[in-house]
């Protein structure tokens, strides 16, 4: 006797990853009765053929409808299992980055997890310390003051819109001394200077102090680190009080 595994034939999408996920979220795959879209030219039943390696752009229609179909089928399995579903999201977006509890908050919400139960796995998330806002601010300060060069004004912003406290904020910042803002303030402006050659110094000046202002920095120290860096860099030492300042 032939069974149904042996009887029934494979989907054409089989061992496609990108074709099963389609079909995982609700988007119809390609049957056998229609070419496969993928890197060679195919031939429809009208005969007319696509040049390899190009695939056909979607309508707006069906770019909608897919969406569509998407958030249908996240909202059915929200409502078939709603725990299950909220704790993977948190750990999907928790994988290889901390997040604030805000934006997890937000995350579950987007995904239509109800707001009691969002609450209830995010007190239990912090109580076993996969959300800890405190490490959060103090991480990410960390990080935008080396690679952005952000001053503490900046940073505190960024921390307020991502939901951190005053207390876990003020704390995370203090790790950033006046020397560690005129060392990263410097190295702005040095690496900006060497796309100004030839620039007139009230030019130069200006660019430079609106530099750091919109990294953050006050205008007393901002000031003190473009003259160094001009003087030094052969431009007048005399700057005088700026007006753009």
């Amino acid at each position: 006797m032939t069974s149904d595994r042996e009887t029934r034939p494979a989907p054409d999408w089989a061992g496609d990853v990108s074709l099963g996920v389609q079909a995982w979220v609700g988007e119809t795959p390609p049957t056998s009765a229609e070419p496969r879209r993928r890197g060679g030219g195919s031939t429809g039943s009208s005969g007319s053929t696509r040049k390899s390696g190009r695939r056909k752009t979607r309508t707006w229609e069906e770019r909608e409808a897919a969406r569509i179909a998407r958030e249908e089928a996240a909202a059915a399995e929200v409502e078939a299992d709603p725990e299950s579903v909220a704790r993977k999201i948190l750990l999907d977006t928790l994988t290889g980055q901390a997040r604030s509890r805000q934006e997890l908050a937000a995350k579950l919400a987007k995904r239509g997890v109800p707001d009691e139960l969002g609450a209830q796995l995010l007190d239990r998330f912090t109580e076993v310390g996969l959300i800890d806002d405190a490490a959060y601010a103090r991480q990410w300060v960390e990080s935008r003051h080396r690679s952005r060069g952000l001053a503490p004004r900046a940073l505190a912003q960024e921390l307020r819109r991502k939901g951190v406290d005053d207390d876990d904020a003020k704390a995370a910042l203090e790790q950033i001394d006046e020397d560690d803002q005129r060392q990263a303030a410097r190295a702005l402006v040095d690496k900006k200077l060497r796309s100004m050659r030839g620039l007139d110094h009230q030019v130069a000046t200006r660019r430079l102090a609106g530099l750091l202002a919109r990294k953050g920095y006050a205008a007393g120290l901002a000031f003190s680190v473009v003259r160094e860096a001009l003087a030094e860099a052969g431009g007048d030492d005399e700057l005088g009080d700026h007006p753009d300042f």
